[in-house]
């Protein structure tokens, strides 16, 4: 069975491979100083600072691995090639919250990217979902399981 492809921005794969870079370089480097001083102090068997050094070096470790697993099956979206005629992965909306009588924006991105906090929302997500294919003017309704949601497309752009 093929790997699931990895939906990403150009700023999206950048940022993943900054942290993929910061990860292999610093955050190692630093692990290993703090091992190292733990090391120093003499019984490994009651040194908590050992213990949290090496649970940590797991977790930088597991991160590093599934971020390269990630970038090896990514396929970037080109924004400034999506059709903004309908709502696509890689543009930008602009919504009217009928529920709460207020325009909202989002960016539509791959779930991999998704920070719904800071107006990136996944394709794969319930809104995301529901907008793919939208155009100016149509209109979404989205069940969630905080209750039904209805949007209307007020603009799509860059």
């Amino acid at each position: 069975m093929a790997e699931k492809k990895i939906i990403l921005t150009y700023s999206g794969l950048k940022d993943l491979e900054e942290e993929l870079q910061n990860l292999k370089v610093v955050k190692r480097k630093e692990i290993a100083e703090i091992i190292k001083e733990a090391r120093a102090q003499g019984d490994l068997s009651e040194n908590a600072e050992y213990d949290a050094a090496k649970d940590e070096q797991g977790s930088i470790e597991a991160r590093i691995a599934h971020l390269e697993k990630m970038l090896k099956n990514v396929e970037v979206i080109d924004e400034d090639e999506v059709d903004l005629s309908t709502i696509n992965i890689g543009c930008k909306v602009r919504l009217f919250d009928c529920d709460l009588d207020e325009e909202v924006d989002f960016a539509i991105v791959g779930s991999a990217e998704s920070a719904p906090l800071l107006g990136k929302i996944s394709n794969e997500s319930p809104v995301g979902e529901a907008l793919l294919g939208l155009s100016v003017g149509e209109e979404a309704i989205v069940n969630t399981p905080a209750g039904s949601l209805k949007f209307k497309v007020l603009e799509i752009h860059r």
